[in-house]
């Protein structure tokens, strides 16, 4: 009996580790085929990311162009270094997009140490953020213009949403500044650069609006903080030759180098001759 009983327990227990083997064995191929599935996974995710990089690093940027394919004569279009070809004078107008931001104060102080004035282009959104400093722009003798309400427009929309976008910004930046706001100037987002944007200029004109664009840059806007060095050196190869030159540069919050590179962009302007302006 107690034979018996022992080949039952031992049965038994063979019995139950053949199913624990057989469970673990499951569990493991299981997880493996699985663990299979989300490396493929992960690679078409990265495929894919690569893929939007790509297409991201194509789309075409026109805040490194200047001084390309213009119609000085076109209604609305404003471009002094056509207009004062004439003028004995070397004039240089900084201009500054994408803000205000954190770091507009700083370039307004450097403006005022050197005793000059600059041209501002506005982003609606940003002007609702920081109001106070949109003000100062003003009280510190700048001139502030209009640089569309979102800046997300991609020109694939219709001309007549483009012109709400900027009509958007002129309410916010009338909002903000009053009488003291007198709307003049537009600048595109990436420029008005090229034939294909023309139903968009035609329709900015027509609103009464004057578009400006530049022939001149320090280049901050090839990728986030550019070396001082560089910029300094893309304002010296653009304004290269010319008496009368409008500069791009951003004041956006990213651009920190920007400010830093002001100093020695404005001390070289100086050396060259060249007096500053702002739009009117």
């Amino acid at each position: 009996m107690i034979r018996n009983k022992r080949k039952l327990m031992k049965k038994r227990a063979v019995f139950v580790c053949s199913i624990a083997l057989i469970v673990i064995l499951g569990t493991c191929i299981i997880q493996r085929n699985y663990n299979k599935k989300n490396v493929v996974r992960a690679n078409r995710v990265i495929k894919n990311t690569k893929k939007n990089i790509v297409k991201k690093a194509n789309i075409k940027d026109n805040s490194n162009l200047y001084d390309c394919n213009i119609d000085a004569n076109a209604p609305g279009a404003v471009y002094p270094w056509s207009m004062e070809k004439g003028s004995p004078k070397k004039i240089a107008y900084l201009t500054f997009d994408d803000g205000p931001s954190i770091n507009t104060a700083k370039i307004l102080n450097i403006l005022n140490e050197n005793n000059i004035h600059a041209t501002f282009f506005l982003i609606g959104k940003n002007a609702e953020e920081y109001p106070s400093l949109a003000k100062l722009e003003v009280t510190d003798g700048e001139t502030v213009a209009n640089h569309t309400y979102s800046h997300v427009l991609n020109y694939k929309e219709q001309p007549k949403q483009f012109v709400e976008d900027i009509n958007r910004c002129d309410l916010i930046l009338k909002g903000i500044l009053g009488d003291k706001y007198i709307p003049k100037f537009v600048r595109f987002p990436g420029g008005s650069f090229g034939n294909k944007l023309q139903p968009f200029k035609d329709a900015v004109a027509g609103e009464g609006y004057r578009y400006l664009d530049w022939n001149a840059l320090n280049g901050d806007a090839e990728r986030p903080n550019v070396p001082v060095d560089q910029l300094i050196d893309n304002v010296k190869k653009t304004v290269e030759g010319k008496k009368v030159v409008v500069i791009l540069m951003h004041d956006a919050g990213a651009k920190t180098t920007t400010v830093q590179a002001l100093p020695q962009i404005i001390q070289y302007l100086k050396s060259q001759g060249f007096s500053f302006g702002k739009l009117v």
